[in-house]
C-alpha cells in the first residue's frame, strides 16, 4: 500500500505555482479582471453549497469547544457571501499596478530612468478561521500579477474548497491557469512547517491568525514575511477632546467587534477630562457587557470594575474586556503606546491640532488616526479593496496590505543608443 509523501506533494504545489506565476505575470488587466467578474458570479451560483458546507465547520468547531469568538470569525452567511462577491468585483475595479512605470527622469546622458511596478510571483497566505480571507487573497494575488497558495484552518476546510473552486471556476474561464490560487485541503500541521520551507517555489509568506500561529511561522519559515504579531490598539482622549465624540468613537473602536486585530484593548484618557467622560462611557460599555479593567485612578471614577493588572496593558483581548488608564499628558500616552503597544493601530481624539499633528509624527504604528474608531484599519476602508493582511514590519509594506503591497518594482531604463563613455 503506497503511503501519503506531505513532502513531495508540498514539493509539486510550490512547482505548480511557479510556473503558474509566469501565466499570471504575463496576464493583461482586462484578463484578470475577467477572472473576477466570473468568480464572482461562480461564488454567488454556489451560495447554497457554500452555506452547507459553512454549517458542517461550524458544528466540526463548536463540537470541539471553540468559543463564540472564534465561531464568530467562522460564521458565513448569505449577505457575507455577497459581500465576497461583491469584494472580487471591487478588485477587478481597483487600478491594475502592474506594469505602471513611476518616477521617469531624464539623465544628463540622454537616457530616462523609472520603476516599474511588477508582480512579487507566489505568495503564500496561512491564516486561521475566516474563511473570506480565502476570496480576499485570492482575489488579491490574481489581480496584481501573482500565484498563491493559500493555507487555511482545519476548522474552515470545507468551507474554503468551495470558495477555491470559485475561484478556479473564474480562473479557466478567462483563460488562466486554475493552479494560479491552490489551497491546500490538508489539515496536517506539517503541511504548514513545508510550505513555510518551499524557498526555491514561493516568494513571500503572509501570516494571518492568532499569536501562538504567527510566532511559530516566525521563528520556522525561511522565506521573507508580511505580518503583525499583536493588535494592541489604543485610544487617547486628550484634554481637549469634545466629549460627545470621544465616547461615540471609543464605543466604535472597542463594541463594534469585538474579535479583529483593529479593536481598541486599552483606553488612555488624560485627568483633565476624566471625569466627563468615564462615568458615561463605562456605563455604555457595562450595558453592552464589557468587561472593565482599570487603574486606581479609573477605579475612583468608576467604582465596582477590576483592577488592571501590569499583564492587562500588553495583551490583546479579542473579546468584550477592555483596559483604561488616566494619564497626565500626552507625553505619557504616547509613552504608554511605545511600552505596551504592538505598532497596530492608535488613535488619538483630541480638538487641538498640535497634539494631533505630534501624535501623527510621534507614535510609531502602521496606522495612526486621530478623530477616528481604530476599526477603520483594513484595507476596505482605506480604499484598497480587500487586503491580505496588516503588516507592522518597516521594510517593503506597512499597515493594511493591498494591491500595491503584493508588488516589487524594479528599474526600467529607456534610451536611443546610448553608451557610457566615462
Amino acid at each position: 500500500m503506497s503511503t501519503f509523501n506531505l513532502k513531495a506533494h508540498m514539493e509539486t504545489l510550490g512547482q505548480q505555482a511557479r510556473l503558474a506565476s509566469v501565466a499570471m505575470a504575463r496576464a493583461n488587466t482586462e484578463t484578470k479582471n475577467n477572472a473576477l467578474y466570473a468568480a464572482a458570479a461562480a461564488l454567488r451560483r454556489a451560495q447554497a453549497a457554500l452555506l452547507t458546507a459553512n454549517q458542517k465547520d461550524l458544528d466540526a468547531a463548536r463540537a470541539s469547544g471553540a468559543d463564540d469568538a472564534f465561531l464568530d470569525r467562522l460564521t458565513l452567511s448569505a449577505k457575507s457571501i455577497e459581500a465576497m462577491a461583491a469584494g472580487l468585483e471591487q478588485v477587478a475595479s481597483l487600478p491594475d499596478p502592474i506594469g505602471v512605470i513611476t518616477d521617469l527622469q531624464h539623465r544628463p546622458s540622454g537616457i530616462e530612468v523609472g520603476r516599474m511596478r511588477v508582480p512579487l510571483g507566489v505568495v503564500a497566505i496561512i491564516y486561521e478561521s475566516r474563511p473570506n480571507v480565502t476570496a480576499d487573497a485570492a482575489a488579491l494575488c490574481l489581480k496584481s500579477g501573482n500565484a498563491c497558495i493559500l493555507r487555511g484552518g482545519s476548522e474552515s476546510v470545507l468551507s474554503n474548497q468551495v470558495i477555491a473552486h470559485a475561484m478556479h471556476e473564474g480562473l479557466k474561464a478567462a483563460g488562466l491557469p486554475a493552479q494560479a490560487v491552490q489551497v491546500l485541503d490538508i489539515t496536517d500541521r506539517a503541511a504548514v512547517g513545508e510550505l513555510i520551507t518551499l524557498k526555491q517555489y514561493v516568494d513571500v509568506i503572509v501570516p494571518r491568525g492568532g499569536k501562538s500561529l504567527i510566532e511559530r511561522i516566525s521563528k520556522e519559515a525561511r522565506i521573507p514575511m508580511i505580518k503583525h504579531l499583536d493588535g494592541i490598539c489604543h485610544t487617547f482622549i486628550d484634554a481637549s477632546a469634545d466629549v460627545d465624540m470621544a465616547i461615540a468613537v471609543s464605543d466604535n473602536a472597542k463594541t463594534q467587534r469585538y474579535g479583529t486585530c483593529n479593536t481598541m484593548e486599552t483606553l488612555l484618557v488624560h485627568r483633565d477630562i476624566a471625569a466627563a467622560v468615564l462615568p458615561r462611557l463605562c456605563a455604555l460599555y457595562a450595558q453592552k457587557g464589557v468587561a472593565l479593567r482599570g487603574d486606581e485612578a479609573t477605579r475612583v471614577l468608576v467604582p465596582g470594575i477590576a483592577p488592571a493588572s501590569e499583564e492587562d496593558w500588553s495583551t490583546e483581548y479579542l473579546a468584550p474586556i477592555l483596559s483604561i488608564r488616566i494619564v497626565d499628558s500626552l507625553d505619557e500616552a504616547m509613552d504608554h503606546i511605545a511600552r505596551f503597544g504592538s505598532q497596530h493601530t492608535d488613535a488619538i481624539i483630541t480638538q487641538d491640532r498640535q497634539h494631533a499633528d505630534r501624535f501623527l509624527r510621534e507614535v510609531d504604528s502602521s496606522s495612526v488616526m486621530v478623530n477616528a474608531s481604530t476599526r477603520f484599519a483594513d484595507g476596505f476602508e482605506y480604499g484598497l479593496g480587500a487586503e491580505i493582511g496588516i503588516s507592522t514590519d518597516k521594510l517593503h509594506a506597512r499597515g493594511p496590505v493591498g494591491l500595491e503591497g503584493l508588488t516589487s518594482q524594479k528599474y526600467v531604463v529607456l534610451g536611443n543608443g546610448q553608451i557610457r563613455t566615462e
